[in-house]
Order: C-alpha cells, then sequence, then structure tokens
C-alpha cells in the first residue's frame, strides 16, 4: 500500500482536471528504480504493472491532470497543462520530505489539445537514463522510479512506435507557467493560494511573495550552473518546463555535448538555438522575470512591486556567475573566482580545436587531456600555469564523470530496447549512476562517438 497525502488535489477549483489514467493493453515492465523506491519509503512489491502502467489506480490515489499556461520559444500560450500526464498524489518519505508521482504518457486529458496523451519507449528511456544520471552528479531532477512498456503502438511521424509509460518523481510539478495559467486569467485569488501552497511546500520560512521570488532565483542559478557544468543541454526551456522547486523537469529533447562549442543545438524543435547551451542562463533570466510579473499583483503597491521584482531578478547574474566559478573551479580542482581566465581559456581552446568536454575534464585527473587537443603545445602552456596552483585532484574527481549519458550510446540503448533487449539500457544506466568509477569494462563508455555514431538532432517524441 502507498501511503499518499495529496496537498495539491486540494487546491481550490481550477488548478487542475480530474482524470484516471488510461488503461493500455498489455503491460509489461523494463525498469524499476528499487533504490528510489526505498528512499521514498515504498514497499516494491507495491508497485505493480499494473498501477505502473496506469491500469490500476491504487488506494489513496486522487488522479488528476494540472492546468498551466506558458511561453513557447518566446510565444505565450494560455492554456497548456499535462497533456500526456497524470498526477496520482503525493508521498511522504520517511524523512519527511513531500514527493509526487505522476504517470507520464498515461494517456489523453482535458489538457491534450488532439493528442493522444501517450509516449513512445524512446523519450521514456531517455529521461530515465539522463535524470538518474543528473540525479547521481547530484543535480536537482526530477526521477525515474519505473518505465512500462504498454503493448501498444505510439503514432508520430515515423510511424508506429512502441508505446511507453515514465514513472516520474518530483518534489512537485508546479511550474513557472503554472503561476502564469492563474495571473493570464486575473485570478488573485488563486496566485496567492498559490504562493503560499509553494512556499509552505518548498521554502518553508520564506515571507510573502518577494521572498518566494528571491528564493526560486537563486535555486535556479544554482542548477544552471551545474547544467553548464556538465555540458547538459536542456533543449527546451519554455516557462512551463522551468520548475518552481529548482529541479529539473521535462527532459525532451535534451543531450550533452560530445565536441565543445557554446552554441551547440541539439532539438530538432530549436531551429534557431535560442535553448543553445550558452543560452541556456539569459534563458533562465527570462523565464523567471516572467514569474516576478506573476507575482506582482500580490506584491502591494504597483511602482515599488515593479522595482522589487526587478531587482530580485536581476540577482540572477551574480549569483549564476559564482556558481558557475564555484562549479568550474572545482572541474580543475582551483579557485575558480580567482583564476576566472584560466577556465575561460581552457573553454576557447576546446572551442577552437573542437575537443571532447567530457573527456577533457575527466582526463586532467589522469593525464589524458592532452590527447584530445590537435594543437598539444598550446596546452602544454595552459597545463604548466594550471599545475602550477596545485591543483585539488579530490574535488576534481567529484565534480567531473568519467562517463555521461551520451547521445549515441543512449539511442543504442533505446534501438536495442525496442527490440526487446534490455541489457544495452542496464549496463549504460549502471555505467552512468556510478559516474566516478573506474572500470575496465565501462571504458568504451566513456570514448567519444566517431563521425558515423554522432547524434546531431534529438526530439521530443510528443
Amino acid at each position: 500500500m502507498i501511503r499518499f497525502d495529496n496537498s495539491y488535489a486540494r487546491m481550490p477549483q481550477g488548478f487542475f482536471a480530474r482524470v484516471d489514467p488510461t488503461p493500455v493493453t498489455a503491460p509489461s515492465l523494463l525498469a524499476l528504480n528499487g533504490p528510489l523506491a526505498d528512499r521514498l519509503g515504498l514497499d516494491r512489491d507495491a508497485l505493480t504493472v499494473e498501477m505502473l502502467a496506469g491500469n490500476a489506480v491504487p488506494q489513496g490515489a486522487t488522479p488528476l491532470a494540472q492546468a498551466y499556461a506558458g511561453h513557447q520559444f518566446g510565444g505565450f500560450v494560455p492554456q497548456l497543462g499535462d497533456g500526456r500526464a497524470v498526477l496520482l498524489g503525493e508521498v511522504v518519505a520517511p524523512d519527511g520530505a513531500r514527493f509526487d508521482l505522476q504517470l507520464k504518457g498515461s494517456g489523453p486529458t482535458p489538457f491534450s489539445r488532439r493528442g493522444d496523451g501517450r509516449a513512445w519507449m524512446g523519450p521514456v528511456l531517455r529521461e530515465y537514463l539522463v535524470s538518474e544520471f543528473m540525479a547521481a552528479m547530484g543535480v536537482p531532477t526530477t526521477r525515474a522510479l519505473a518505465a512500462v512498456a504498454t503493448g501498444d503502438q505510439v503514432w508520430r511521424e515515423q510511424g508506429g512506435l512502441p508505446g511507453a509509460v515514465l514513472t516520474r518523481v518530483a518534489a512537485s510539478h508546479i511550474r513557472v507557467g503554472t503561476f502564469q495559467y492563474f495571473a493570464v486569467r486575473d485570478r488573485k485569488d488563486a496566485l496567492a493560494a498559490l504562493t503560499a501552497h509553494v512556499i509552505a511546500r518548498h521554502y518553508p520560512g520564506a515571507d510573502g511573495p518577494l521572498a518566494l521570488l528571491d528564493r526560486v532565483v537563486a535555486a535556479q542559478a544554482e542548477t544552471i550552473a551545474q547544467w553548464m557544468a556538465l555540458g547538459f543541454i536542456h533543449g527546451v526551456m519554455n516557462t512551463d518546463n522551468m520548475a518552481i522547486s529548482g529541479e529539473t523537469i521535462d527532459y525532451g529533447p535534451c543531450a550533452f555535448m560530445d565536441v565543445y562549442h557554446p552554441q551547440t543545438v541539439f532539438s530538432s524543435i530549436d531551429r534557431q538555438g535560442r535553448y543553445a547551451w550558452a543560452n541556456q542562463p539569459q534563458i533562465a533570466v527570462w523565464n523567471l522575470a516572467q514569474f516576478a510579473t506573476c507575482l506582482i499583483p500580490l506584491m502591494g503597491e504597483e511602482e515599488a512591486a515593479v522595482e522589487a521584482a526587478t531587482t530580485a531578478v536581476h540577482r540572477f547574474a551574480p549569483l549564476y556567475q559564482a556558481a558557475w566559478l564555484r562549479r568550474f573551479g572545482a572541474k580543475l580542482g582551483i579557485d575558480g573566482e580567482a583564476h576566472q581566465s584560466l577556465i575561460e581559456s581552457l573553454l576557447q581552446m576546446m572551442a577552437e580545436q573542437k575537443a571532447d568536454f567530457t573527456r577533457v575534464f575527466a582526463g586532467l585527473s589522469d593525464g589524458t587531456a592532452r590527447d584530445e587537443f590537435t594543437d598539444r603545445a598550446a596546452f602544454d602552456v595552459w597545463a604548466r600555469d594550471w599545475q602550477a596552483l596545485s591543483p585539488d585532484m579530490a574535488a576534481m574527481a567529484r565534480a567531473n564523470p568519467r562517463r555521461i549519458p551520451r547521445n549515441h550510446r543512449v539511442e543504442q540503448a533505446i534501438t536495442s530496447a525496442v527490440a526487446g533487449d534490455m541489457a544495452p539500457f542496464e549496463r549504460l544506466f549502471d555505467a552512468i549512476t556510478h559516474p566516478h568509477d573506474m572500470r575496465a569494462d565501462w571504458a568504451d563508455l566513456a570514448q567519444a562517438p566517431t563521425p558515423a555514431q554522432a547524434v546531431r538532432q534529438t526530439f521530443c517524441g510528443t
């Protein structure tokens, strides 16, 4: 039995639509995250495949689809909402932390906008792998509890694809777009209720909407800096994909850089490069400005509220810069603030020589980084200056993964899973959730792709 305590289901009318998951034909378990189940205080035996597929609603659940709006690639859509996900409810872990349990790909809802509400196996397994790698690296993120094959076909541009459902765990699924949904409708009462709910759930002690804005700005500055330090590109940083908790959410067409270039883009729908790696901090500021706009009606006299909110959003830049220098400093085992130019000169050299992002930083610990450069003499000059600082190798080992979910490896795992072989997925999962372990049998997973293997475009799957 799962012990639910569903606080969001007690929110006022208009926050959600009650809807049950749509049953599937022949559910079968693809993956179950046992350690995460233990973290949540869940009995693994209670996590039946029928429940994880949406065929059986567990006792105590109050299934619902959340309402929200959002800016998508800069254009505002006043109603989005959970179009292919159902929030089963909330569980309180043994340590008192509260988590949402959501089924993603569980069928149509009132917010589906003529979509089928389903997910195919590829994006489900991609999110499972990437979110669990991020958790292993300490990045605030939603988690993957389970993946289930549905036995049904999902129709996309590529034709019929095997369907799947992801059981996602989050501190909450409340987004910037959730606030926008009520702001555009001039629902000040709902904004006040939502603000109080978020403060109680995520930022206890925050004294009102301005303090909440300050906390969210700080949380996002830390999270985005961690993305950047891993070469992670979210791919679709719309306001409905920015969690108020500060967690990474809605991975979609996400990817990690192989060759370093600051303007790297993978998402097939990001045709203008709006969400390129280097643009992510500025997009975060833009999204936070939309959040601040929603809170202004709750902050008293308008002119003063606008000024205070603007000041709060502007705090992102120094907070992010400090976090970026701390993260990249750790990757080099040095004081990032004192040696910013050394970090920047390495990144410039990496871009010019098309060096592999992950392999350069991991290779600094074992002397193999030099091999990633075509002009090794130039690297040697940089390395002498770096080594003169007596870098902290222990800090570097913690900051630099030896393996990431490289795009080509993820695609290989998905292709095998579709063919009925989960072994490559399971091997990759084990390797990337132990990203610092030195194991010879995982050495191939740390290799950069050959030109023929390189994946240059990723897809949402909707």
